[in-house]
């Protein structure tokens, strides 16, 4: 009996899982077709169950004004959601606004911070925008840079 209901436990998952999945798809192939109210329709559930790719799309959307307006903090909130997850594309773009000072203060440390994570797992724009930023920062601001990635440590979603 216990086998059962682990079984039946473990469908419920997977079609649950499937599900989800099969609403981020349809929320990609909205976006991509220009269809940014169906888009956002599909990744906000998603992004307010913690799915990190999602939330990094919603940031994207509202960086760009797609579907909603255009709102850097709100773009902020969502890419932080997906960085801190250790979503390197939401990493990286986290790192953008914090180098360009949209939706929050500029600030270089945190910039490389979230620059040199993203560029740790691949992210090429990542590691150009480190490597740019680190001739313009001081020694003290690198090493304090530096210290901060190696502190860091990935969030649950939420």
């Amino acid at each position: 009996m216990k086998i059962v209901r682990v079984l039946l436990f473990a469908t419920v998952l997977i079609g649950l899982a499937a599900l989800v999945h099969a609403d981020f798809n349809d929320g990609v192939t909205a976006y991509n077709k220009g269809d940014y109210a169906k888009a956002y329709e599909e990744f906000k559930p998603l992004a307010e169950q913690g799915d990190a790719k999602s939330q990094h799309n919603l940031g994207v959307m509202y960086s760009n004004g797609q579907g909603v307006p255009q709102d850097y903090a709100e773009a902020v909130k969502w890419y932080r959601k997906a960085a801190d997850q250790g979503y390197a594309d939401g990493q990286y773009n986290l790192g953008v606004m914090y180098y360009l000072g949209k939706g929050v203060p500029k600030d270089y440390v945190q910039a490389y911070m979230w620059f040199d994570l993203a560029a740790e797992v691949g992210v090429s724009d990542a590691k150009k925008g480190r490597d740019k930023l680190a001739g313009s920062m001081t020694p003290a601001n690198l090493a304090q840079a530096r210290r901060l990635v190696k502190e860091w440590k990935p969030k649950g979603g939420d």
